[in-house]
């Protein structure tokens, strides 16, 4: 596709769609059209996002076993293919793309494998079978009340999950639910640096929400269509938050104590720092996550790399 190619009044539709503060009940996909067009747009930042998430689970040495991916919501597929994109075809016995909508089903298998020759890929109506990988995409702020069920019973069914949603406070509450939920049945990958209760469900911390930022490609901001399309649909291109969740079966390697992860982004001033850090606790106390103020002087590098968009993930864990 081209962007002389893009329906406009589509994407329009689907913007307006989006929006709204409930679940959606319409069919989101009219046409292979819709679903073209939003593949080349929409679901392109989608991409970004996991392209920044993908990019951390391999600095941490991280790959799902080999075995059959289920996509469970997949829309146009991006998210599965990101997946495989990052640990490569060969890791993936087949692809399975679930969504409620018949024609996002054809549209992802069909997309996934003209990326992926060789790789079989097939619409899943029930998504229920098991399953070793399940990709999980932006499916929090749409799910209906008879969704959960059929949705947690994939989660049971599988070996690992990825599961990645928009960085909005409701979607991140929404993922730390879950995974309080499902912290006892799986080895927590990322983002957390430990398998404790999350520190953000303490007393005070209502208002507080997990999230990251995904640093956006030069041509968001170089390529005049692309400056255009944010224009059009009101969006800051440069914008990427979203939070995530990876869950393994399989025992993974602890961080070490002495780090931390930085949530959100730090917000620099003259003479300190001030960031959220999750951390275990290490052997002297519980899981939490802690507002610091880190001065300047007491480390100029530190605060130099803290002003980075995204912040560095990780910094030595607070005393």
């Amino acid at each position: 596709m081209t962007w002389d190619e893009v329906d406009w009044a589509s994407l329009d539709r689907l913007r307006a769609l989006f929006l709204r503060s409930e679940p959606v009940r319409e069919p989101y996909w009219r046409s292979l059209s819709d679903l073209a067009s939003y593949d080349f747009t929409y679901a392109q930042r989608i991409a970004w996002k996991w392209g920044a998430a993908l990019s951390e689970l391999l600095r941490l040495g991280w790959a799902p076993p080999a075995g059959p991916l289920l996509d469970w919501g997949c829309g146009s597929g991006v998210a599965s293919r990101c997946v495989v994109d990052a640990f490569g075809p060969a890791n993936f016995a087949e692809v399975r793309l679930h969504d409620r909508s018949v024609p996002a089903m054809q549209f992802a298998s069909g997309r996934t494998r003209t990326r992926f020759p060789g790789l079989r890929a097939e619409a899943d109506p029930l998504g229920q079978g098991p399953c070793t990988t399940l990709v999980i995409s932006h499916v929090l702020n749409e799910l209906h009340r008879d969704d959960l069920p059929r949705l947690m019973e994939a989660l049971r069914a599988a070996q690992c999950v990825l599961w990645l949603e928009p960085g909005t406070h409701a979607c991140s509450r929404g993922l730390i639910t879950l995974r309080e939920q499902l912290r006892g049945q799986f080895h927590i990958v990322a983002p957390c640096p430990h398998r404790q209760a999350c520190g953000l469900q303490a007393a005070g911390r209502e208002s507080d929400w997990c999230h990251f930022f995904a640093k956006a490609p030069t041509e968001a901001f170089t390529d005049g269509e692309w400056v255009q399309f944010g224009r059009r649909a009101g969006i800051d291109l440069r914008s990427l938050p979203y939070s995530w969740l990876v869950l393994d079966r399989r025992p993974v390697a602890e961080w070490s104590a002495d780090r931390a992860r930085v949530i959100g982004l730090p917000q620099s001033f003259k003479p300190y720092t001030r960031l959220d850090a999750c951390h275990s606790g290490g052997p002297d106390g519980p899981a939490a996550v802690d507002r610091l103020e880190i001065p300047k002087r007491a480390d100029p590098e530190w605060h130099r790399r803290l002003r980075e968009s995204p912040p560095p993930p990780e910094i030595p864990r607070p005393r």
